[in-house]
């Protein structure tokens, strides 16, 4: 075997990062078809483009997912992002009421009872993120253990013990990011289920424009320095 062959982990890695590559290219496709939608356009017109962009949404979660399964350690450190893009990060993607937080500045005329129900899934998404929050906690907790640090340590001899922990570290992480990935898919289904179409073409659009603009800045300050 050629002592340049790639690891299982730099294979995952790479795979994501083509999927990412296309993925942001049909990003801003759809992008484009959201902002040439118009209020007044055919509502089946405007649904079919919204079940096309939540698709393509969940199409990431499932690669996601796949990565997870090959090496959910790369999950967390996000090497096809900017060093920007990485410190806005909740648990290895943008938090869940971040969602919420676009609605307000881009969702217009929402009428009373949408107002109450966008607050009360708003309260439900920050209890939610608190429990993922904790979990979290609970494993890098655990991940800086004194047995932890000492299994980490150990020689060849000692590798049946260290593999099984690093596993279980594996799995309990796993979860983490499920759980966080599960709580975004929840949030935008509930605000979509309340919102009409043109307004959930807001959102959506305002979803969109926000990842491109923070990606574009974190590339061009990778690029030249923070301080520029």
């Amino acid at each position: 075997m050629s002592m340049f062959a790639s690891t299982p982990q730099q294979n995952v890695e790479k795979s994501f990062e083509a999927f990412y590559e296309g993925w942001l290219a049909r990003h801003e496709i759809l992008f484009e078809q959201l902002q040439s939608v118009t209020p007044d356009d055919d509502s089946v017109q405007q649904r079919k483009l919204i079940e096309q962009v939540l698709c393509h949404y969940e199409q990431f979660l499932e690669e996601k997912s796949n990565v997870a399964n090959g090496d959910v350690f790369i999950l967390f450190s996000s090497p096809w992002l900017s060093s920007y893009e990485r410190s806005l990060l909740w648990n290895g993607d943008y938090k869940p009421s971040l969602i919420l937080r676009l609605a307000d500045g881009a969702v217009k005329s929402l009428t009373p009872e949408q107002r109450e129900k966008m607050e009360r899934v708003r309260d439900e998404t920050k209890r939610a993120e608190r429990e993922v929050s904790e979990a979290m906690a609970s494993v890098q907790e655990s991940m800086a253990s004194p047995h932890m640090v000492a299994l980490i340590r150990m020689v060849d001899g000692e590798k049946t013990e260290q593999e099984t922990a690093l596993q279980g570290l594996k799995e309990a992480l796993k979860k983490v990011s499920e759980r966080g990935d599960a709580l975004r898919a929840l949030t935008m289904k509930k605000a979509v289920e309340i919102l009409s179409p043109p307004q959930t073409v807001q959102l959506l659009t305002a979803t969109m424009r926000f990842q491109m603009r923070v990606r574009k800045y974190g590339l061009h300050r990778d690029e030249v320095g923070p301080s520029h």
